[in-house]
């Protein structure tokens, strides 16, 4: 096998990946299914799953709330009895959380964070391993965030989870080594799309300035000067499930221009 074919995905992986019926979840999805891989989503919007379904009629996409435990283990009943198994678990699922000081936060709003951001990626976990340890190709991809590896004023909820999900990959990676199953976090930077412009949006309004100017300030943080897209992240996930990355396990894989601070 020459070197570029080791960066082809391996052939008809199994693949579920969670909120994965828009923004990065869909652009992973699109990614696996031009791959040749057999593609499951889950997502608890019923607009973006219909919207899903018709970009994609022969994909399995099931509507799952990734905060109840029963929701993510019927999601796990659809994929065994449609691919009867595993191979790459993508734990996409993720909210924002609320912006503002400690001291204003609301504790429904750091409580659903965590429940969303990190919790669900243990049930994920716990449901897909006993699958994975069935595979030859078996790996975990935890999707966390700049924020990281870096503070991130007025945001403490979410980035207490993103920190948490390195430190659940580190220890899962140890964990499953034995089992040849890998495990790596991916850290997106400042990604364009909606859910970005809603934290910028949110930003200027606390600091009274307009969206732009604070647009601006968010470039000025990148040494790149410029926004990652979901699909460079959905482009290092390909790598990774590939022969050439079959030796990177226990990784904080920044895809992010480099952030030198948030």
């Amino acid at each position: 096998m020459s070197v570029l074919q080791r960066l082809v995905p391996h052939p008809e992986l199994r693949v579920l990946i969670s909120a994965g019926a828009s923004g990065i979840g869909a652009a992973l999805a699109d990614a696996f299914i031009e791959a040749g891989a057999h593609v499951h989503i889950c997502d608890i919007n019923d607009d973006a799953l219909a919207a899903f379904r018709d970009r994609n009629p022969k994909v399995l996409a099931t509507k799952a709330d990734v905060s109840d435990h029963e929701a993510v283990a019927a999601v796990f009943l659809a994929q065994a009895a449609r691919w009867r198994g595993l191979d790459v678990l993508i734990n996409n699922a993720g909210i924002a959380g609320p912006t503002g000081g400690i001291d204003t936060l609301a504790e429904f709003d750091w409580q659903q964070t965590i429940d969303v951001n990190l919790n669900a990626q243990y049930r994920f976990a716990r449901h897909a391993v006993p699958m994975l340890r069935q595979s030859r190709h078996g790996q975990i991809l935890c999707m966390a965030s700049v924020a990281g590896r870096l503070g991130y004023a007025w945001r403490t909820p979410y980035a207490a989870t993103k920190w948490a999900i390195v430190g659940l990959v580190k220890s899962l990676a140890a964990e499953l080594g034995p089992d040849d199953i890998r495990v790596n976090a991916l850290l997106p930077g400042i990604v364009e799309g909606p859910r970005m412009e809603g934290v910028i949006r949110a930003r200027a309004e606390q600091l009274h300035t307009s969206y732009e100017a604070m647009r601006q300030e968010y470039l000025k943080k990148i040494s790149l000067r410029r926004m990652v897209t979901a699909e460079d992240v959905a482009a290092m996930a390909l790598f990774l499930c590939s022969p050439g990355g079959r030796n990177v396990t226990g990784q904080a894989i920044s895809i992010d221009g480099n952030v030198e601070y948030l």
